[in-house]
This record gives structure tokens, sequence and C-alpha cells, in this order.
């Protein structure tokens, strides 16, 4: 009755009235029924709050923006439908992750877990029952789109053509900077992981020999927010843990406390509570391994050589392939991309606004990985000015939205054959 609801995160006054609504039948009319799946008159009224919320000036009572509403909810369910028929498959784990993001996003939007169930009227465990075949079903939708059109490029020809159709109404590209990286990540010496492990250790043997092991998560753990709670990390499904953690968790019998287990979190101490089949409910002491300050000057030391190098004449892509920590990023000689100004945090606008092209910054901290903390150098490559589109100077920009407009108009046009053979009536 709620799905359209958990599906939009929609706003506590319109779940209210919903509820209100529901509870005499009202908006329970049937008004269209495609394949096995069925369309309530709730789904229509919910779709259309949504839209509401978004624009206040919409006219929810307009006949011709319900037929708007239930068209599109048609085309939905005609989707989902293909999608059972043709055995396209999502894991237990895939809804689950997806459940998550969509539960956290609403806590966040109601302010509490407890906002969320006085809302919905029913617990966050009923919540996840109620509404993981609804998520089924819309990871099914997602899934048979991807790999329908997830092939669907845009060539040259294409992105020409787009160009002329749309080029007088085409957005200006914005001010922006070509920027790249150079990153030295912190790395903790083998005095101070000794340290940690050793700290860990005699915890876990207090513990194995009597000791609370909340009141030492209290005193010891370096993650705060279960700490507070005696180290509880509450249920989880496979898959929510970093491996080594995992499967140290899933090898343990309730009440047994591991060794510890190192994870790029640094060491864990883990008490098994509770086990079923895919998920498990525990405890654990989180011992960070410190890294001292001399571990960062290093790290800054090695970064101030490198640009001295490149002030030297050397070429900073070629450093950055050879020298930087982040793979991902040094591969393409240290290219963080093309990033608009307007979207910068105001003290590194400041910063790499007043650089020069090919100007470098001083290393600062880089923290893009929470568990790998580092230092970076910043070289800003070229500043590129607001500009009106073209295809010889944002032929990338062109593509992808050439692409999508390629995609919306297959999809389009293999919803409107689904219409054709697949059964589907308004009622």
């Amino acid at each position: 009755m709620l799905r359209h609801l958990f599906a939009a995160a929609s706003t506590a006054l319109f779940l209210s009235t919903v509820v209100a609504q529901s509870q005499d039948g009202s908006m329970e009319r049937i008004v269209a029924v495609v394949g096995k799946e069925i369309i309530l008159q709730s789904d229509v009224a919910g779709q259309l709050e949504v839209l509401a919320q978004r624009n206040p000036s919409m006219n929810r009572n307009d006949p011709a923006m319900r037929s708007m509403v239930l068209d599109m909810l048609i085309n939905e369910r005609l989707v989902m439908s293909k999608a059972m028929e043709d055995s396209i498959e999502v894991t237990e784990e895939e809804i689950t992750q997806q459940m998550d993001m969509r539960l956290q996003m609403l806590i966040q939007q109601f302010g509490s877990e407890q906002r969320l169930e006085s809302l919905y009227g029913m617990s966050l465990a009923r919540i996840r029952r109620e509404f993981r075949e609804e998520i089924r079903k819309q990871l099914l939708a997602t899934k048979i789109r991807e790999e329908k059109f997830r092939n669907v490029k845009a060539g040259r020809a294409d992105v020409e053509e787009f160009y002329q159709r749309y080029r007088d109404s085409l957005p200006v590209v914005p001010t922006k900077l070509d920027l790249y990286h150079i990153v030295k990540y912190v790395k903790a010496s083998d005095t101070q992981k000794k340290e940690a492990l050793d700290l860990a250790l005699r915890i876990r043997d207090s513990v194995v020999n009597g000791g609370s092991f909340a009141d030492f998560a209290r005193r010891y753990s370096a993650d705060a927010a279960s700490a507070v709670n005696g180290g509880d990390l509450g249920f989880a499904e496979r898959g929510k843990f970093v491996p080594a953690f995992e499967s140290a968790a899933f090898a343990l019998q309730p009440g047994e406390v591991s060794q510890p287990v190192e994870s790029p979190f640094g060491y864990h101490v883990i008490q098994l509570i509770e086990k079923r089949p895919s998920s498990v409910n525990t405890r654990h002491i989180l011992i960070r391994v410190g890294q001292s300050e001399s571990d960062k000057d290093k790290a800054r030391a090695e970064l101030l050589a490198l640009k001295r190098r490149i002030e030297a004449g050397e070429d900073f892509e070629t450093l950055a392939r050879e020298h930087s920590d982040e793979k991902a990023s040094a591969g393409f000689g240290g290219a963080m991309g093309q990033v608009e100004i307007g979207r910068l945090p105001d003290d590194l606008k400041t910063m790499l606004t007043t650089l020069p092209d090919k100007g470098m910054t001083d290393p600062m901290p880089y923290t893009a990985d929470p568990t790998n903390p580092g230092f970076h150098i910043m070289y800003r490559k070229v500043l590129l000015p607001e500009h009106p589109p073209t295809v010889k100077e944002d032929y990338k920009l062109l593509e992808q939205m050439a692409t999508i407009e390629k995609r919306q108009r297959m999809e389009q046009q293999w919803i409107e054959e689904l219409r054709r053979t697949m059964y589907w009536e308004v009622r």
C-alpha cells in the first residue's frame, strides 16, 4: 500500500495523509492491471504528490497529469513484467544493499529510526519485510534496462546530429579547471603496527580471562559509533563487512572471541553474539594503527621533493605515473578530470583559482579513503573558461549527452513494443 512512498522517500506529511486515506479504502481502487501486477489509485496519488513536492505549482487534479502518471506507472510495470518473463535475476545481497541505502535516506529525511517507524506505523524490521519484494521488482527493472541498453553509445554521426538539433538550447559549459595530483599515503611504521597488535592481544586476553567486553570497547575502541554501545554492531548481512572481518565473524561460535583481525581500519577483536545462516550479530573493539607525526612528515617530504623536480623541468604526469600511491589516477598521469570551479569548496576554490596554469599546491591532506589518510600536491594544468559547447572543444560532454538521448529514445521504442505485445488494461 505504501510502496510508492518507500521508493520515492517522500515527506512525512504525505505519508500520514495516505495512511489516513487508506484506512477507509478510498484509495485502494485498482486503476490498471499489467500482466500479474496491479496499479492502485493510491499509487497514482503517491506519484502525483511526489511530483507536487518538486513543483508546488502543479495541479494534482489535472486529468492530463493523472493520465501521464498512470502511463508512467504502466510503463514501469511492463518493464518489471518483462524482466520476470526473461528470468532476469537479482541476488538477496543486492536487495539488502538497496534496502539499506533507501532506509538510510529515509532515516536522514525523517530524523531518526523511531520517527520513521512512527510515520510508517510499523517497526524497521517489518518495513524491511513489507518492501523487500517491491525493491526486488525495481531492481529487476533496472537490471533489464542495463542489459538491454548498456552497450548503446552515440557515434560521431550521432553526436554531430545531436549538436545540430539542440545547439541553440544546450547549456553553457561552466568554467572548469583541468586538475592533476600526486598522492602519498601515510604509512605506519612497523613499530606502530606492533604496538597496536600487542594492545589488541592484551585486550583479547583480558576479555577471555573474564573481563567485560563492553567495558573494554568503551575504553579502547576507536570505532566511536559502536563503542558507546559496548562495541555492538547489531545484525549484519553477508557483504556488509570487509572480507577479513566477515570471514572471522562467521567462523566464530556464539560467545567466542577472535584473535586480533587485521583490516584496512586497524586490528579488530571480535565477539560473536548470535549467528544466522546469512547474518551475524557481533561486537568488536577496534585498535587503529597509529600514524605518528614523523610518518606524516615523511609523506609530505616525499611530495615536496617531487614538486621540486617538477619545478626543475620534469614532467608532472610522468612522475605521477611513477610515484603516486593512488593507482586509479596514477595510470592516467594523476588526472582528476575537469572540475567545475563552482563545485569546489571555498578554501580549495580560492587556492586553485589563484594558481597560474601549470602551478602546483604545497602538500595538503588527502582523505578520499578514510581508511588510508595521506597527502597530495595538486597541479592546475589549465583553466577552461565558460563557453558555449562545441563539438571540437567538448566532444566527450556532447557524446555523453547524445548517448543518454539515444538510450532514452530506444527505450521509449522498446516500451511502445511492450505495450503492443504484453497484456495490460486500464480499469
